[in-house]
């Protein structure tokens, strides 16, 4: 194999390989992700912007990409390193393949990588940067660039809705107003199959206006990088804390908990991945959830608040839910929409139409 591109690591470590898609040299922050299928999914997911995903399980590409099944507009993911990719996809919903797609969004694709191995690696001593090069470039050289890039701090503005804009269903039953925080578009697909329209507004807009809207309840989307860096959207959650009823996912439950005085933290190496058990507390029933975060709430942190733990990850422990019945507010980890990943988890919409309903 002619390895013609390689993946250096903030330590040093180099993995090698062939490229695909763009050959433009990138630096970011590496994670890995457990799951089997779904990399289109993955792939146009905003909340892996800034990051190369590595893919822990072996073939990718096999099935192509559908002009269906993307999650946003334009990419999520600002890398693909994988063991195998296919370039002849059989499919027959397939509209380009994999080497196509990611040619044509200008993402930088790496196959040949041992990807188990890097995988146990990030495991074991944690998330780290990189950077994707031509196999020429020397180590040290890559350190020395990663070490100069700055770290993004603008990742939401980057991928949230410019302008509002509206997704309706037949017979409504409520007005959902949801903040894009970098959200999923089967997100706004299940809102819309449980019978809510949905206004669409950009992560900076005001509690004033979100109000002026009228809504039923007002739903807090996922998205990329640390919740402390999108204060604004913390402030717009503090105001409309005990007026309308709120449900967040992913990111908007890390900035629910903080508008709520709660606090975050960085988790050694996140939870990516679709088979992550996860306990409801109130009904002891165990749901396997998709899963997508670099970061989590404090449990500790919840004393005081008015809020409650609700669910819980059987692997670390770690929060997975929370709620405050007083205020109607309630907001999960995982996605609950899915795509891709298993759908056990859906019921939470109906909850939250519930909560609306009692209004």
């Amino acid at each position: 194999m002619n390895y013609d591109r390689k993946l250096i690591l903030e330590d040093g470590t180099q993995y090698y390989g062939v490229g695909f898609g763009s050959q433009r040299d990138l630096v970011c922050e590496v994670v890995f992700n457990t799951s089997m299928t779904g990399y289109q999914e993955i792939l146009s997911d905003p909340s892996y912007t800034g990051q190369a995903v590595v893919m822990a399980y072996p073939l990718m590409g096999n099935y192509g990409l559908s002009a269906e099944d993307f999650e946003s507009r334009t990419a999520g993911a600002s890398a693909f390193i994988v063991r195998s990719v296919s370039e002849t996809p059989s499919n027959f919903r397939s509209v380009s393949s994999l080497p196509e797609y990611l040619e044509e969004a200008g993402i930088p694709g790496i196959s040949g990588v041992d990807t188990r191995k890097l995988a146990r690696q990030i495991r074991d001593q944690g998330t780290m940067r990189g950077i994707l090069a031509d196999a020429g470039l020397p180590a040290e050289e890559g350190i020395r660039i990663i070490e100069e890039t700055p770290v993004p701090k603008d990742m939401v503005k980057l991928c949230s809705s410019r302008k509002r804009w509206y997704s309706r269903t037949a017979n409504p039953r409520f007005h959902v107003v949801a903040i894009d925080c970098g959200m999923k578009r089967n997100i706004v697909r299940m809102l819309n199959r449980f019978k809510c329209n949905v206004t669409v507004v950009p992560y900076d807009t005001d509690c004033g206006e979100i109000l002026s809207l009228l809504p039923d309840g007002v739903f807090i989307s996922n998205g990329p990088g640390n919740p402390e860096d999108v204060p604004e959207v913390i402030t717009t959650l503090e105001k409309l804390r005990g007026k309308v009823p709120m449900f967040g996912i992913c990111l908007g439950h890390q900035l629910l908990a903080l508008s709520c005085g709660a606090s975050t933290y960085k988790l050694k190496f996140g939870h990516r991945g679709g088979n992550h058990p996860v306990k409801d507390l109130a009904s002891g029933k165990i749901e396997i959830t998709s899963q997508n975060h670099s970061f989590a709430v404090e449990e500790r942190s919840l004393s005081g608040t008015g809020l409650e733990l609700s669910h819980v990850n059987l692997l670390d422990g770690t929060v997975e839910g929370i709620r405050c019945r007083k205020d109607r507010i309630m907001s999960v980890q995982y996605h609950p929409e899915s795509a891709p990943g298993p759908q056990d988890s859906t019921h939470l919409f109906g909850l939250f139409t519930e909560l609306m309903g009692k209004g």
